[in-house]
């Protein structure tokens, strides 16, 4: 909290004329902001009330304003020291004369010949919302996260107050990890849920804390939390990509140790190739043998209307993903994501601030968060993407080999209970040169299907290898495509998957 609160004053210092605090807790914003600044000298304002006092919240005396025109109208002429806090007024900041006032009081703070003009303005909102015309006057305030030193004594304080039971300090640590990414309002409600349910804290109750942060991922939008079944044993082939994961999650699942020892924390892959081939697949698995949860990013969904706002949705999209952390952040197609950066104008400038962004979280984050990016071709890909250092490793995955799916025409054909000795995988295997993992489960639930539809009590090789002759696979679909893949796919010094 020291950091936040030197940051916050070096930004005063620096005569930052509107500094926008983007958070939902303003206790927490409250409590910052009366740490640094003169509490006798701050005017708040909130669109609810209108003029309020900033320690009680109640409508202030100075003519009970609840015009927020009217309100900073007041303090264009002031030249004593002044803190406005201006709280939920996302929705006026549409209004051109709420926007001239913001900016008339702003440039007179940072004026030459006004220099007894010290008002500072405060923004503190929930939703980013920044108007073209205030852009080179406001600087975005992050609030960071707590950390578990900080997360340690709000549940001390919640024990002590409360008197709960069974709560050592190694349960309160391990808690307090499982609380990292929450606000201190966040944390206090859980620990009220906890306590209700049994009047003790104990370690049970991170199937609250888990609850809870699923509830951030749905209200979020952005991401998106999946429930699957898939494990490790659904990927056949890929043996080198599967004994990489095995050590990564030795690492993921023992992280204390592991830095402890020297280890650094493990930060993501990245899998290129062949659609149909598995890379979803190895997504979900990794979540199951990381043992955490599996969030998907929509990078479409970041996109916004106002200035910042694209980049505002990315950084609340990372903090929920570290808030739920441990986990995985899965990213599909992320070429689609980002087609466009370098591209000047429009949409072309937000990609590219949003790949900058996303390639610097990438290239410092130091959490556990751990991301999976999967594309099928990036030949289009800014070469700097794939440096070393933003991921740990890059695979390439190509179509499976003939022992490859024999194995997989076995997974399909056990999952769906038709297994059996009178199926000759060889022969299978043989016929399905350039068959993809998904063309070939398309082809055991099809063959599955007409046994159903023709009454037979089991499958043969015949009635396998007669779907076989009907299907078109994806390589042949899209010939083209796949060639200028494979192509690709030679030139670039990625590890083979297989």
């Amino acid at each position: 909290m020291n950091n936040t609160k030197n940051k916050l004053i070096s930004y005063i210092d620096a005569l930052r004329p509107i500094i926008y605090i983007n958070h939902f807790d303003f206790n927490a914003v409250d409590n910052l902001i009366g740490q640094v600044v003169d509490e006798d000298k701050i005017y708040e304002y909130n669109d609810a009330f209108g003029a309020v006092d900033f320690k009680w919240k109640n409508p202030k005396d100075y003519n009970f304003k609840k015009d927020l025109i009217e309100f900073l109208t007041d303090f264009y002429d002031k030249e004593e020291e002044n803190y406005l806090i201006l709280k939920d007024i996302h929705f006026h900041l549409e209004n051109s004369q709420v926007i001239a006032l913001l900016k008339a009081i702003a440039l007179k703070r940072s004026h030459p010949k006004q220099e007894n003009f010290e008002t500072t303005i405060f923004i503190v909102c929930s939703k980013l919302m920044i108007p073209l015309e205030l852009e080179h006057l406001i600087t975005v305030f992050d609030f960071p996260l707590l950390s578990k030193e900080e997360i340690i004594p709000i549940i001390n304080g919640f024990i002590k107050d409360n008197e709960a039971k069974n709560a050592d300090q190694k349960i309160v640590e391990e808690l307090a990890l499982s609380c990292k990414g929450l606000s201190e309002f966040e944390i206090n409600q859980i620990l009220y849920l906890a306590y209700q349910n049994d009047g003790e804290i104990n370690l049970d109750d991170k199937k609250i804390i888990i609850q809870e942060k699923e509830q951030i991922i749905k209200k979020s939008g952005i991401l998106e939390i999946l429930n699957f079944k898939e494990n490790v044993d659904d990927i056949s082939g890929l043996e080198n990509l599967k004994k990489w994961l095995r050590k990564k999650a030795k690492i993921f699942k023992n992280l204390d140790k592991a830095i402890e020892y020297g280890v650094d924390t493990p930060k993501g892959i990245m899998l290129v190739g062949m659609p149909g081939c598995g890379k979803s697949l190895v997504a979900k698995a990794t979540a199951r043998l990381f043992e955490v949860p599996l969030l998907r990013l929509d990078i479409g969904k970041l996109l916004g209307k106002y200035i910042g706002e694209s980049e505002e949705n990315l950084r609340q999209a990372i903090k929920i993903a570290e808030a739920v952390s441990p986990c995985i952040l899965w990213i599909d197609e992320i070429e689609k994501a980002f087609a466009g950066v370098g591209e000047t104008g429009g949409g072309g400038d937000v990609t590219t601030r949003l790949f900058g962004n996303f390639l610097t979280w990438l290239q410092e984050k130091e959490n556990t968060v751990f991301v999976v990016a999967t594309a099928n071709d990036i030949s289009k890909f800014p070469p700097e993407f794939l440096r070393k250092g933003r991921f740990d490793e890059l695979f390439s995955v190509s179509f499976p080999n003939e022992e490859e799916r024999k194995n997989i025409f076995k997974i399909h054909l056990i999952k769906r209970r038709k297994w059996s000795n009178k199926i000759d995988l060889s022969i299978l295997a043989k016929q399905t040169d350039k068959f993809s993992g998904a063309d070939i489960e398309a082809v055991v639930k099809e063959s599955v299907e007409n046994a159903f539809i023709d009454d037979k009590n089991f499958i043969e090789t015949n009635d396998i290898m007669a779907v076989i002759k009907t299907t078109q696979p994806l390589s042949k679909s899209f010939e083209d495509k796949i060639t200028i893949i494979e192509e690709y796919l030679k030139k670039i010094s990625f590890k083979s998957a297989s």
